[in-house]
């Protein structure tokens, strides 16, 4: 599934973001921010999405939309791309494509540029998302490099959208600036929680991790300034080659350190931007790393705070963390190796992300069924 394409329109103007409607009201969306579909022609099944100026044949890749979707349209590039997806659990906003940190496996780079539109078209469309809509992530970049911008948004939703989760992933350096993270707390979204990357116990581990000199001491306070202004915080651990060593030792810093955090997450991954780049130098067999990734999640439960583990596929881990694994990948980008064809299991494995055909392990073993049963 892709989030973007290329169109064939005439269409002039500025880019614009729409509401993809019924052809019968009510309308939700202004007339110039509504597309309504259609059928090519008289004697035509093929769709098409009737705009204010003009009309848009939907391209293939996007052959899933539906009414309830919010798109941009950019009519000088001819793109489409979809910001929103009615029938998804899986829908994130992203706010930027700056950052303040490099981390070595960034899956989507930073690039220092002008992209405030973003949360203009995040803006836009969030009084027009379903109020049933389950969850929202918030992503970058650095969602906080917006400043007062993120709070707009968490405040828009929490009017537009108040039984909707959100879940923001952050590196959480900006909160060490207490008044802040005030901000962030005096909305009182009833159900927000900030997902934060800790990739080690010292500071010159962590350092090294997201190339940022200083940046453990910032994570570290935000994490705790979160902590006391009652925001849910979860901390995440990418596992690769500069990591994976000491996990035991994360682990328990996490535990002494942050024992009011709602979870841990261990994540596998994903092969995209730098950890694409820097493969050689990160990726690393799941399963060899399989006693340092026990030992830690039997260190955070002890002590009281959830673990999970993302991005892994059952047949890579140990029997006794399959409890632990969740399916985490996005709808869009989740995919199941040739090998994983057979398995018993798969409705309940996280299987891969598409970028993982670049390298994954050789040691694939789908669960058949005189498994299954047992390893369910």
């Amino acid at each position: 599934m892709n989030l973007s394409a290329k169109i064939e329109t005439s269409l002039g103007g500025e880019p614009f973001v729409a509401l993809i409607e019924g052809s019968v009201g009510p309308f939700h969306a202004p007339e110039r921010n509504r597309l309504v579909f259609a059928t090519e022609g008289e004697h035509s099944s093929a769709r098409v999405l009737v705009a204010h100026q003009g009309v848009i044949p939907i391209p293939p890749d996007l052959s899933y939309l539906g009414v309830g979707d919010i798109v941009r349209v950019n009519p000088v590039s001819k793109e489409i791309r979809v910001l929103y997806r009615r029938a998804s659990r899986y829908n994130v906003l992203f706010f930027t494509e700056r950052c303040n940190s490099r981390c070595l496996m960034c899956s989507q780079p930073p690039r220092d540029i002008d992209d405030g539109y973003l949360v203009e078209d995040i803006l836009t469309s969030i009084p027009w998302m379903a109020k049933d809509t389950p969850e929202l992530g918030i992503s970058g970049g650095e969602p906080t490099l917006l400043h007062d911008r993120l709070i707009d948004v968490l405040s828009a939703t929490k009017d537009y959208l108040p039984n909707t989760a959100l879940h923001m992933l952050s590196n959480g350096r900006l909160f060490c600036y207490l008044r802040y993270a005030e901000k962030l707390a005096a909305v009182k979204h009833p159900d927000f929680m900030v997902g934060i990357p800790v990739y080690a116990a010292t500071e010159e581990r962590h350092d090294f991790v997201v190339q940022s000199q200083g940046a453990f001491e910032q994570t570290c306070r935000g994490i705790l300034n979160l902590g006391r202004l009652g925001i849910r915080v979860e901390i995440r651990m990418v596992i690769h080659r500069e990591t994976y060593r000491h996990l035991p030792e994360f682990a328990r810093f996490v535990a002494r350190n942050f024992p009011f955090v709602d979870q841990v997450v261990f994540m596998g991954l994903e092969l995209m931007g730098f950890a694409k780049s820097n493969l050689e130098a990160l990726w690393i067999d799941p399963t060899d790393y399989q006693n340092e990734l026990e030992e830690a999640v039997l260190e955070i439960t002890r002590s009281g705070i959830p673990a999970s583990i993302y991005n892994h596929a059952l047949c890579l881990l140990k029997p006794t963390l399959h409890s632990f694994a969740r399916r985490s990948i996005s709808d869009w980008k989740n995919i199941y190796m040739p090998e994983c064809a057979p398995c018993e299991l798969k409705e309940k494995c996280g299987g891969f992300f598409a970028s993982s055909t670049v390298r994954y392990s050789p040691k694939l073993t789908p669960f058949l069924p005189e498994t299954a049963q047992t390893n369910s």
